[in-house]
């Protein structure tokens, strides 16, 4: 018995699912240890913990999200069994197929998300949790200002972010904010999931696309579409990017914005991974118009 199967038996068995006989450790999550928990019925169900939690509602924003992902917007995603400090239960899905048809209906399921949910300010009335790093939402009027200092600047004070970036980039980066208005079009704030890249996207029982792991908030749209193009989707997904875009009346230049959009993923991850995939050549290499040159 591994060491993670260990630790999540004792968290389930802990939480009252005495059922549980066997966990199967799963990988692609990097927060929490994941696993899949074989009850004594023969069915299974996904389980995460944290071993020291980042805090005591990170799986309930979690769970909160979920719902409201599937309520509000009509994503499918897992049914939410146990929800508490220290674990988080869920129905099981499985993986996606990987077919044009299958990314196809999650562009028309995106597209839905964020059209049937716009919202006159940007936040969220709780903050919530990108990773083990909490994602700061107080409610703003400017969708500008929202994502310049709660999805940009809070990154500068992360002890990673600050000895990967130097002086000149971190200024950079504020003056880019500054620019935003300019950078990027005005857009209305929708229901986003938030964190959605290519592993965060399953699939139900039956085939239909699911989401995983939401970091939910009312922002711009092309966030969501940001992170999933530059966290490399699989080839099946190029059709998903048309579609969404002809759904949605995306201007052509939307694919020049999504630098600028995703360098807040980048940031998250030079946060809190080490090494960073490579993420913080990316972003000197998206903030290098905005240096002053000597």
């Amino acid at each position: 018995m591994t060491d993670t199967t260990t630790f999540l038996l004792e968290r389930l068995h802990a939480a009252g699912l005495t059922d549980v006989v066997d966990v199967e450790p799963a990988t692609g999550g990097f927060a929490a240890t994941a696993g899949l928990a074989r009850r004594g019925d023969g069915t299974s169900v996904f389980v995460k913990a944290f071993g020291e939690p980042p805090s005591d509602d990170a799986f309930a924003a979690e769970a909160e999200g979920l719902t409201v992902l599937r309520e509000a917007g009509g994503i499918a995603t897992p049914e939410v069994i146990l929800a508490d400090r220290n674990l988080l239960v869920l129905s099981r899905l499985r993986p996606r197929p990987a077919t044009e048809p299958f990314w196809e209906q999650l562009a028309h399921t995106l597209a839905h998300l964020h059209s049937t949910t716009r919202h006159a300010r940007f936040g969220w009335h709780r903050d919530n949790w990108l990773g083990r790093r909490r994602q700061v939402n107080t409610w703003h009027d400017d969708g500008f200002e929202f994502f310049a200092r709660h999805r940009l600047l809070r990154w500068l004070g992360e002890h990673r972010v600050q000895a990967a970036l130097d002086a000149a980039d971190r200024t950079a980066l504020e003056r880019l904010c500054d620019r935003l208005p300019e950078l990027l079009p005005e857009r209305p704030a929708c229901l986003t999931h938030g964190d959605l890249w290519a592993l965060n996207v399953m699939a139900t029982p039956g085939g239909r696309p699911a989401l995983i792991d939401p970091a939910v908030s009312y922002t711009w749209a092309e966030v969501d579409l940001a992170h999933l193009w530059t966290t490399a989707p699989p080839p099946e997904a190029r059709v998903f990017f048309e579609l969404y875009a002809e759904l949605t009346g995306l201007d052509r230049g939307w694919r020049e914005r999504m630098p600028i959009l995703q360098l807040r993923q980048h940031l998250a991850v030079i946060a809190q991974f080490d090494p960073d995939w490579g993420a913080a050549d990316v972003v000197r290499a998206t903030l290098a118009p905005f240096r002053r040159r000597a």
